[in-house]
């Protein structure tokens, strides 16, 4: 192997991975280049998967933060943008992000499971999607949602989305990743790390049962309302009001 070969892993040649995988770690980031990834040929359509969000909030430092090698060798030109600079006086504010899944089933029914409402689902019944609980203050173990595989053959699609509840819109102020843990195989991780400062709702993956083969595909699309306009992003067809947390 040429050295060149070494350090640019093969660029330029036709290759049969299509995922990028997150270093030692093993785990497979999807992105803009490789959005989707099949579950069936994983072989992890059974067990529970697991769907976490976790986050923190930007520090100071992190405005001025440097990319990686790895992320230099894969983005040339981004060194050359200019930095972001944040602003004086009150930049920042306490964000809670919910973690939340808009639901259609085989049989034609639908709905969300949520924080908001406390609509919470069920894993061993209809929709066959649970919530753990809501971390409204980006704890290390974030919140989850769990996705009973067992049934997949009566699911059929699953929008998994992020949104803000209260206060002001800020996914440019946190660090926020989702990440999926099959029954087996690596897991699959997905970074909100398009700044979009006005947004308060953003869809990050769908899950779609076509004819048996259940898949992952990477959304990322960011919208300025809340559910009510993913919704109609993607056709669901639901009912939406005005909800509200209780106080903590």
């Amino acid at each position: 192997m040429a050295i060149w070969d070494k350090f640019l892993g093969g660029w330029g040649r036709p290759g049969t991975q299509q995922l990028d995988f997150g270093g030692a770690s093993g785990a497979v980031e999807l992105t803009k280049r490789h959005p989707t990834f099949s579950l069936t040929k994983q072989g992890a359509v059974t067990g529970n998967l697991r769907v976490n969000l976790s986050w923190r909030m930007r520090t100071s430092s992190d405005f001025g933060e440097r990319p990686s090698l790895s992320e230099g060798l894969r983005h040339p030109l981004r060194k050359f943008r200019p930095e972001m600079v944040q602003s004086q006086g009150p930049a920042f504010v306490n964000v809670d992000l919910d973690l939340a899944c808009m639901y259609e089933l085989a049989d034609g029914s639908k709905g969300v499971v949520q924080p908001l409402g406390s609509i919470m689902g069920s894993l061993n019944s209809p929709p066959y999607v649970k919530l753990s609980g809501d971390d409204r203050f980006g704890s290390g173990s974030g919140e989850t949602i769990y996705v009973n595989m067992d049934h997949h053959a009566q699911i059929k699609r699953l929008l998994i989305f992020v949104y803000i509840y209260d206060g002001t819109p800020a996914f440019d102020r946190t660090h926020a990743m989702v990440t999926l843990y099959p029954g087996n195989g690596p897991r699959i991780e997905i970074a909100l790390h398009e700044r979009a400062p006005e947004a308060r709702s953003c869809a990050v993956v769908m899950l779609e049962n076509n004819k048996g083969e259940v898949t992952l595909r990477r959304e990322m699309k960011y919208v300025y309302g809340f559910q009510a306009e993913l919704d109609r992003l993607y056709g669901w067809g639901l009912q939406w009001g005005r909800g509200y947390k209780t106080k903590v």
